[in-house]
């Protein structure tokens, strides 16, 4: 319990850093909004607190144009080590409803909450679609995959089990 405790108190403080909301004026067209509301979900989502290298330990200061280029601090478990992918240039190379049919379809290794992409809006992962879009690409593809009993090459949060 202790060695997820400290892990699990800065993904909060990150969480509660993220709970703010951009304004939008309301002569700003559909396009805007929906960019914004994107980033506000990504905010408050939580993607920014493995998705972005040092978002959790900079209380969620991290430039915003550095956003969501992966990280190369893998999760390691029982499932092997898992990498936060970078979403700038997954979101390059899919479409809106390509995004969309994968975010409710695929069931990704932890700690990723697949899960919580599935019970999203049609309508909250377009607009989640459309910030990373206008963020434009970005850095480099996460370290792939290490199975289950090999040894990753770089930092890990190691995950009990």
């Amino acid at each position: 319990m202790s060695r997820r405790l400290p892990f699990t108190a800065a993904f909060l403080a990150a969480l509660a850093c993220s709970f703010s909301v951009t304004a939008v004026s309301a002569g700003e067209g559909p396009a805007v909004r929906s960019i914004e509301r994107g980033r506000y979900l990504v905010r408050i989502a939580g993607c920014n607190d493995c998705h972005t290298a040092g978002y959790p330990e900079s209380g969620g200061t991290v430039p915003e144009k550095e956003w969501l280029t992966g990280s190369p601090v893998g999760f390691r478990g029982p499932w092997g080590t898992t990498y936060p992918a970078n979403l700038r240039l997954t979101m390059a190379r899919l479409n809106e409803a390509d995004w969309v049919r994968l975010a409710h379809t695929t069931q990704l290794r932890p700690p990723m909450p697949w899960f919580a992409l599935r019970d999203m809006s049609e309508a909250d992962l377009r607009d989640i679609h459309r910030f990373i879009r206008y963020l434009g690409p970005a850095g480099s593809p996460a370290p792939q995959f290490v199975g289950p009993g090999l040894t990753p090459a770089g930092p890990v949060i190691q995950f009990p089990g």
